[in-house]
């Protein structure tokens, strides 16, 4: 028996594995960015396309909650950060006409994947 067999199944494995969570990856950075587009354009955010731009993404959201840019440096300290978060996602949401506590539901795990389509794709 060839004990390199085993090694090569286990990389094809573990190479399938990388490759289906890549398109996992994709499929959500799609639907992420495409929500931001579309919250963008209601919102009346002039370059709404940012949405598209990893990173650059933040720029949109942001401006969508209505606040000032310099917020980007609150993002980047630990722990202060999933404050931040929440409170743009609560002002998404009061300019969508939504009740506040629906941008609190972001921190939710299958919620969190839920309200930002919420936020984008109804009246």
């Amino acid at each position: 028996m060839d004990d390199n067999l085993g090694g090569a199944a286990g990389a094809g494995l573990m190479a399938g594995m990388f490759g289906v969570m890549c398109i996992i990856y994709l499929a959500i950075y799609i639907y992420m960015s495409l929500c931001l587009y579309k919250i963008a354009q209601k919102c009346g955010v002039e370059n709404a396309w940012l949405a598209w731009i990893p990173i650059v993404q933040i720029v949109p959201m942001l401006q969508s909650g209505g606040k000032p840019l310099w917020w980007i440096l609150l993002l980047l300290i630990p722990l202060v950060n999933l404050i931040i978060a929440i409170i743009v996602w609560m002002a998404i949401a009061e300019r969508r006409g939504k009740p506040s506590w629906v941008g609190i539901l972001i921190i939710v795990p299958i919620l969190g994947i839920l309200i930002p389509a919420y936020l984008a794709f109804t009246d």
